[in-house]
């Protein structure tokens, strides 16, 4: 009867110990799924801010390139330009087809005014 009783202290202590484990598993879960719901409660304003932000970056990228313009127009009088660079590389150049530039329009009336006389024109390519 003692080795009966023995046993079933064992077991008991084992069961014990395996309540225990389960009890620090579970306070572990709990712990890691409220800081899973604190993170994904943040989400909604974030993804807000994400496209708040992407829309910005696109409105200053559109307005940075406004007065861009490709040149191949001939006006009178000349346009003055505020900056310009070539597109594409130099071994695509051919005597019959230069480089393109882009330049950007000192002032914002000259860019409109290139910009329907190229409507006018057609494609460029």
């Amino acid at each position: 009867m003692d080795a009966k009783i023995y046993d079933l202290t064992v077991a008991s202590t084992s069961i014990r110990a395996d309540i225990a484990g389960f009890r620090e598993t579970a306070t572990d879960l709990d712990r890691r799924l409220s800081i899973v719901e604190n993170q994904v409660a943040v989400l909604p304003d974030q993804e807000t801010e994400l496209r708040s932000l992407c829309a910005k970056v696109t409105d200053l990228e559109d307005r940075s390139r406004r007065d861009n313009v490709i040149r191949g127009l001939v006006f009178s009088p000349p346009l003055e330009f505020q900056r310009a660079h070539r597109i594409g590389s130099l071994h695509e150049a051919t005597p019959d087809k230069p480089r393109p530039i882009i330049v950007g329009c000192l002032r914002h009336e000259q860019a409109r005014q290139v910009f329907s006389a190229a409507k006018s024109r057609g494609p460029f390519f």
